[in-house]
């Protein structure tokens, strides 16, 4: 079994609650599947440990100097205090060479606002917290924001802090971890707290249990 795998960025107050049910996830299905499916590797600046902003320390797995698009199925960008400086502009240059390859990238909350000042918003359908948030940016992109929760646009993702579950949604969906008519349950349960998804995904469960006894 080949596994596919997604890097998670992590630098200093990296914002915790943005990534969590899209990785928990990613993860999940491997537990549900044969071993191997699926799974998420951190990527720091280098891999001196940082600390989020729930105050967990993480020492990230990979440099980001290390990593390649063709070793990855997804790069995932979450917001932090320090998008509107230099620091974290590394991540955006990585996240073009993504985008440049045809490798999905997802970005929530601040990470949007340095993809807007490495210019790869001007012409990709976007959102993010609020509209005036990129207009800080100085960015072109400001046409092409969208009013929603979380857009995808061909490999791009992005998505505003408060919505973690349809930045979620997107990008299990983009990467194909569920089928659609699990995803669609997937979000009922998570983002609607609707029972109905909860039967859905124990079916989904049920079957994948079955088909590995």
């Amino acid at each position: 079994m080949i596994t596919k795998t997604v890097h998670v960025a992590l630098y200093d107050t990296f914002a915790d609650w943005e990534i969590g049910a899209l990785t928990a996830h990613i993860n999940r299905t491997t537990w549900q599947r044969e071993p191997g499916t699926w799974q998420t590797k951190t990527v720091g600046l280098s891999t001196d440990p940082i600390t989020t902003l729930g105050g967990m320390r993480i020492v990230p797995e990979l440099a980001l100097a290390d990593l390649t698009p063709a070793e990855s199925s997804m790069l995932i960008l979450a917001g932090a205090d320090t998008w509107d400086g230099e620091e974290l502009m590394p991540f955006a240059g990585k996240a073009r060479e993504f985008l440049d390859a045809g490798v999905p990238v997802a970005a929530i909350c601040g990470a949007t606002l340095g993809l807007a000042r490495a210019g790869l918003l001007d012409t990709r359908k976007h959102t993010s917290n609020v509209r005036e948030f990129l207009l800080y940016s100085g960015y072109a992109g400001a046409d092409n924001y969208v009013e929603e929760a979380a857009v995808t646009d061909g490999d791009l993702i992005t998505a505003g802090g408060t919505s973690p579950f349809e930045f979620a949604r997107e990008a299990l969906g983009r990467l194909g971890v569920y089928e659609p008519h699990v995803l669609d349950g997937w979000y009922r349960l998570y983002g609607h707290s609707d029972p109905a998804g909860w039967a859905v995904l124990a079916e989904y469960e049920a079957e994948q249990s079955g088909a590995h006894v």
